[in-house]
């Protein structure tokens, strides 16, 4: 996979980089997913959280509880609100989960698999040849 991936916002006020390669891509269909975006499931990627870094601009965040109950924050853009990435992912430390829409080259990106099948709309639609977890994988 690509390395050295760089995105923002809508409004531009907010830039950020990647400079390690994405641990894996997947469509998320958690609830969060699904509030934070107002549809189905947002496309993510996994990435080492020491390799992200915000160029530019003034991220607020939002703390949560996920589904595991442990805590979340999700970044997005103090000026325009677009999601960008959440991190302290409390079932995987250590890994940022980027927001693919907003990264200046979304299709260098491919997605592997969904995740968080279990909370998937009914009228989803999630390929039968592409792997799908109910939860995270493992």
């Amino acid at each position: 996979m690509t390395t050295n991936l760089t995105g923002g916002c809508a409004c531009g006020q907010v830039r950020y980089e990647c400079t390690a390669a994405p641990l894996f891509a997947a469509h998320c269909h958690c609830r969060d997913c699904q509030k934070a975006g107002g549809g189905q499931m947002a496309t993510v990627a996994g990435v080492p959280s020491d390799a992200v870094r915000v160029l530019q601009g003034e991220t607020r965040s939002f703390h949560y509880a996920g589904s595991s109950g442990q805590g979340l924050d999700r970044h997005f853009c103090a000026t325009c609100g677009a999601r960008l990435f959440t991190n302290k992912a409390g079932a995987m430390p250590g890994v940022t989960f980027l927001a693919v829409g907003n990264l200046d080259e979304p299709g260098k990106i491919t997605p592997s698999m969904h995740i968080f099948t279990a909370s998937a709309q009914p009228w989803a639609t999630i390929p039968a040849d592409m792997p799908h977890f109910p939860g995270l994988p493992g």
